[in-house]
């Protein structure tokens, strides 16, 4: 599949060079002052520079498992980097009359039919996987919780293409299935069993009381050629994405990895919050101004209302908010949580907690430095407290900016909901951070967040 990939790729290239030179000086009817062959050459050049920059960025490697998003985020960080390398160039060799608009288009062109082939080719592919084409198949070492849960996954997740062919026990038992799927016997037996079947993948899921035959299954499964993944016993304490770092040849995992600890990106992330707030204040200026004539009218009481919530390293602020509820006193503000029903908000504030318009102050939140424009909910101090003791891993959601929207209340964990699936959500994003996530997020909180049937 991958000398497909490597083919198309390099197609795409050529044909995007075409397109964005008939583009230019076809359409466009711009002037050609340095002829064909400058632009033949740079497309032959560019489409071997790009088959190695695909490689050095891991677009060949296999795909089953991963995102499209991750994919194309690829796609157009390759993008990027070939473009500059041929501006570059360029100014290097001094030819200064190559349209810089030949290059803008083509890697427009190369991005989009990129992205566009590799979507259709995994659209393809996962289809015919379900019919069950393509396959992998696995052998599951172990019949722990960790060996439970991947295999509810792999049935969940036909598309990947993984046929389990059975498991294995740590030590001959009388069992004869382990979540539907075959015993074929104990840790003892998988040399004759890689020898008698034919197995793509073994899947290492042991315990810590049997971690010690480890490297018995290793040596086994390489001897036979066969690829091992290891499901650590601890991987509940392991991020997705856990940061390796070495230690003069001893690897140290950083159990909470979080991008945004990164300088860099954080001052991006920082910046992109600053001039959106700006620009979103700029448009929804008539709506605040009629909210607040709104509440003035319907409600006796202040037009903003200030609440203490906690943010990033754990200290408090106010964040702002249209006034919703009818003034209450202080025991109640900070302790009561708001239900569907609530007798304490008021008719125009229904309104506007069912659309988030009683949100819009807090792009002042963000622009003062205390909130981001994506990121987890901030809570007030008292449930802060409580969930601390309740809720694993509650705390981490403290160590970046809380949000204005956020991965969990887009796919609906807002209000009155599971506060677990929440920090799920919202410990996946602080992981998993990358500035095209906080854009799919920001689309899908206008395209589907804005009105949601939780939001009390």
């Amino acid at each position: 599949m991958n000398n497909i990939h490597i083919l198309l790729d390099m197609s795409i290239t050529l044909l995007s060079f075409v397109f964005a030179y008939y583009t230019k000086f076809y359409i466009l009817k711009g002037i050609n002052s340095i002829g064909t062959k400058g632009y033949v050459v740079t497309a032959i050049c560019s489409t071997v520079m790009y088959f190695i920059i695909y490689n050095t960025l891991n677009l060949y490697n296999t795909k089953r498992i991963s995102s499209i998003y991750t994919e194309i985020k690829e796609v157009i960080t390759s993008n990027i980097i070939g473009a500059l390398i041929l501006i570059l160039v360029l100014f290097i060799v001094k030819l200064i009359n190559y349209s810089r608009v030949v290059l803008l288009l083509f890697m427009i062109y190369n991005t989009i039919l990129t992205s566009l082939v590799r979507i259709i080719i995994r659209y393809i592919l996962r289809k015919s996987r379900l019919k069950g084409f393509n396959q992998k198949h696995c052998l599951i070492v172990g019949t722990t919780k960790a060996s439970k849960t991947l295999v509810s996954k792999i049935k969940k997740n036909g598309q990947w293409g993984y046929n389990i062919l059975g498991c294995l026990n740590e030590k001959d038992n009388k069992k004869d299935e382990f979540e539907g799927m075959s015993i074929l016997g104990d840790i003892g037996d998988i040399e004759n069993i890689l020898d008698k079947m034919y197995i793509d993948i073994v899947f290492i899921t042991i315990d810590s009381e049997y971690s010690f035959r480890l490297g018995e299954i290793i040596n086994k499964c390489e001897k036979a050629g066969v690829k091992t993944n290891i499901i650590p016993y601890y991987y509940n304490y392991v991020p997705t994405k856990p940061y390796i770092d070495d230690l003069d040849g001893l690897p140290i995992i950083d159990i909470r990895h979080v991008p945004l600890d990164n300088y860099f990106k954080n001052s991006c992330k920082r910046l992109f919050d600053i001039c959106f707030s700006l620009f979103a204040i700029l448009i929804t200026l008539p709506i605040m101004l009629f909210s607040i004539i709104m509440i003035k009218i319907t409600s006796p009481g202040p037009m903003i209302y200030k609440q203490i919530r906690v943010g990033l390293n754990r200290k408090d602020f106010y964040m702002y908010k249209f006034r919703s509820m009818k003034v209450q006193d202080d025991e109640d503000e900070k302790t009561k949580w708001t239900t569907k029903n609530d007798s304490r908000k008021t008719k125009w504030g229904s309104i506007m907690r069912k659309i988030s318009i009683d949100e819009l102050p807090q792009f002042f939140n963000v622009l003062k430095g205390e909130m981001s424009i994506v990121g987890p909910r901030p809570e007030r101090p008292f449930f802060v407290n409580k969930f601390k003791d309740e809720i694993p891993k509650y705390m981490i959601k403290h160590q970046v900016r809380p949000g204005i929207t956020g991965w969990a209340q887009v796919n609906g964990y807002r209000g009155d909901t599971s506060i677990e699936k929440r920090i799920e959500h919202d410990l996946y994003y602080i992981e998993n951070w990358s500035f095209l996530f906080d854009i799919k997020i920001i689309l899908l909180t206008i395209f589907k967040g804005i009105s949601n049937k939780n939001a009390y």
